[in-house]
Parts: C-alpha cells; structure tokens; sequence
C-alpha cells in the first residue's frame, strides 16, 4: 500500500495550517532577504515545503547534504525538484579526506560500534557540511514538526539556534495525515521508500522500515537508546565531544 493511501487524510483545520505554513516561510523570506535557506533533508516534509516555497514564489533557497551514504531512491530526487520547479539545489558534500579517515580507522560499520563513533560519522557527513550551508546565512528553514517524536514535541514554529541563526520550522503543527494529504492534493514528488514504510529516512545503514505500532522515528538508529535518537542537526549544543573532535580534524587538515 503507498503512503498516500495508508496517511493522507484531510484534518480539521488542515487549510489554516497551510495558510500559516506559507505565512511563516514569507516571513522568513522576509526577514532575512537572501540569507535563508531551506536545508531539506529530501523527506517528505521538506518536500512539501519546497512545493510550498515554489508554487509561492518564496525567495528561499534550497540546500541539501548528500552524505555519501544516502539511499539511491534520495538522491534521486535531487534532479527531480530541479526539473520540476526549475530550482537549483545547493548540494553539500563531506570533506572526502575526513571521511576516507575515519572510515580506515573505524571501518564502514563504525555506527553501529558505539554512540560516539555513530554521532562522529554524523559529525563528518552532516554537521560539518551544513555549516558550511548556513555559514554565510542568517536563517534557515526545516521540516520540523512537534508530532515526530518527543524530543521535538515542543518545536517552535520559529526559534535561534545555537550560532545565533533564526530556525523556522513551518510545519510544527502539521501532522502526519496534513502532511501526506498536502503531498497527494498537489502531486508532489516524494521519495518512493516511503511506501516501504520508512516514514523518517537517513542514511541507508541508519534506516529500516518500522513494524506496526511503532514510532514514527524507530526506523532510525534502531539499535540506540531513544534518547540518543538525533543526528545533532536539530538540537541546541549540538556536537559533544566525540562530534567536535571529529569537526576539528577537518579544520586542521585545510
């Protein structure tokens, strides 16, 4: 069954939360003229915001991370929303000698050994190249929503990250039915493993579907404790330790 049939269901209130959606993006847009970012993740909440920022001709740009352990159905989608809303996606890659570092030192399957080396590989694939996305940036926009797990059930529609930068998070109030219902009324493209019951997908070796009855986000480092559940992206004081050496070692290698 496809996630269109198994999620999209009109809510109550659904238009309103369109409406303020779109409100939030032109404010940012506004705001921050030039210097705002959307860093989508290419799930299918960022598609629907990149729909939204197209068919409204909101001046935001758009900006991912391809972390070289990406599924091939993710990538794919790059060229799709080019062709589609004829817009370029600023595509953000790991420094290849830190990543072909920690690889030889740890091997291929170092996430799954313990946290740390997990959250350094995110470190070197995703915390380092968005910030050099948002570095010359001074707001930027997510498809954070409250209902995706309880670590986000207090997302702000918008907030200061740690450096300071504005974070809007549009779809804060949007559920998982608003979300499908939005992609199905306006065709939007979306990432097919979606339909494979993979609602939250990362990277291949941290993705698998879910059962029914589980989280929205078990798919997602399955073999952690929930509460280490984050890649570091969206939290304040992201890097610990283990993260910031992992950053270092690219900085002093330039």
């Amino acid at each position: 069954m496809s996630a269109i049939a198994l999620y999209a269901r009109k809510t109550a209130q659904f238009d309103s939360r369109v409406a303020n959606a779109i409100a939030v993006l032109k404010q940012a847009a506004d705001e921050h003229a030039g210097q705002v970012v959307q860093a989508t993740s290419l799930g299918a909440e960022d598609m629907v915001l990149t729909d939204l920022i197209a068919r409204h001709k909101i001046a935001i740009a758009l900006g991912t991370l391809e972390t070289g352990k990406l599924h091939a159905e993710t990538s794919a989608l790059i060229p799709r929303i080019e062709e589609r809303y004829a817009l370029k996606v600023e595509v953000y890659r790991p420094e290849a000698e830190a990543v072909i570092h920690f690889v030889k030192n740890h091997g291929e399957k170092a996430m799954y050994e313990s946290i740390d080396l997990r959250k350094g590989c995110c470190a070197i694939r995703k915390l380092e190249p968005l910030s050099r996305m948002l570095s010359q940036r001074t707001a930027w926009v997510t498809g954070l929503r409250r209902e995706q797990s309880n670590n986000r059930g207090d997302v702000p529609f918008s907030e200061p990250d740690d450096k300071g930068r504005i974070k809007f998070n549009p779809l804060a109030d949007w559920t998982w039915n608003d979300v499908w219902h939005y992609i199905a009324a306006n065709d939007v493209p979306y990432n097919p493993l979606h339909d494979q019951f993979m609602p939250s997908i990362g990277c291949e070796p941290c993705t698998r579907a879910i059962a029914v009855g589980e989280d929205f986000r078990a798919g997602r480092w399955w073999w952690e404790d929930e509460k280490a559940k984050e890649c570091g992206l969206h939290v304040h004081g992201a890097m610990d330790d283990a993260q910031e050496a992992a950053v270092s070692m690219i900085g002093d290698r330039k």
